[in-house]
């Protein structure tokens, strides 16, 4: 049985769940929110989708005993009525709500794997980390994945190919300091710097586009759901699958000694190693100066 637990069911925690049910990626779900009745309303819909849907999902709601059998949880939580567009903004926020939640996932007995989405993801997946004494490899954030999502739609739409065609990450923190590692992007093996089509590109002004993404859909409609919720329930499958693929994930840097976004082989068992990059040298300046970013934040909560 594959069992999915998530903690802080708002736009975003919902959607991971619809996404989960929708495509019968695992059997049992847990879903626990500081408001019940949001909880509950939503196990409620969710149900309701159990004669149309080709899998079946039983649904638990606000039982931190619950957890004790899940394989993954998902951590959802945050302040979805307020915008920030530096994601660290969050940070007083949202370290509070996981200094309160962490302490009832370790005393469920859960000795699963967590994936993080609250943000400033990086900052707060090295809190929970800490704060649970689970091992780093069963603890990893969504990281720059979104990022690297909305750099291939950017590139593909200049380029006027689909976005799976494109290749490539975004590295660093899920924010502010984060980059595209140009060297990285290509279009079936060809550096884009080497494609005809893209003589002509700004840099930079592409760079902008995938940052401000996330901050012109919250301008928009208020919050961002629908990517970050595909991604949640894309990673939770690898675990379940033990698929051992390459996501671009927040994971524990030993030589920056900070989790950071970077490429990393995922499955069942969670990080089985982060993958080798070979960076620019300015790269490189990047990651470490993204990672100085990331420390910084944590010192003031740890």
């Amino acid at each position: 049985m594959r069992k999915l637990g998530i903690i802080g069911v708002g736009h975003v925690g919902a959607e991971v769940a619809f996404s989960v049910v929708t495509q019968g990626i695992c059997d049992e779900i847990v879903l626990i929110d500081k408001n019940q009745e949001k909880a509950e309303s939503e196990a409620i819909e969710l149900r309701d989708m159990a004669s149309l849907t080709a899998f079946h999902t039983t649904i638990h709601t606000q039982d931190y005993n619950e957890l004790r059998t899940a394989d993954v949880i998902v951590i959802a939580v945050g302040q979805s009525d307020l915008l920030h567009e530096d994601r660290m903004e969050e940070l007083k926020a949202t370290s509070k709500i996981i200094k309160e939640i962490v302490p009832k996932i370790v005393a469920s007995g859960f000795k699963g794997i967590i994936i993080n989405i609250t943000n400033p993801c990086d900052v707060i997946t090295m809190m929970i980390q800490a704060e649970s004494g689970f091992p780093k490899d069963r603890v990893f954030g969504t990281g720059t994945s979104l990022d690297t999502a909305r750099m291939k739609r950017v590139v593909g739409e200049a380029l006027a190919i689909n976005p799976k065609s494109v290749d490539g990450y975004v590295l660093g923190e899920h924010g502010e300091s984060q980059f595209i590692a140009w060297s990285t992007v290509n279009v079936a093996g060809t550096a884009i710097q080497s494609l005809p089509e893209a003589k002509d590109f700004d840099l930079p002004a592409l760079k902008d586009s995938v940052r401000g993404g996330g901050w012109k859909i919250l301008l928009g409609k208020g919050w961002t759901s629908f990517g970050i919720a595909t991604i949640a329930a894309k990673l939770t499958a690898a675990v379940f699958n033990d698929a051992r693929q390459v996501f671009p994930l927040s994971v524990y840097d030993e030589a920056l000694d900070v989790y950071i976004g970077k490429p990393a082989l995922l499955g069942k068992e969670g990080i089985i190693h982060s993958v080798a990059m070979h960076l620019k040298e300015s790269e490189t300046a990047a990651l470490e100066a993204s990672a100085q970013v990331i420390s910084a934040a944590y010192q003031t909560v740890k």
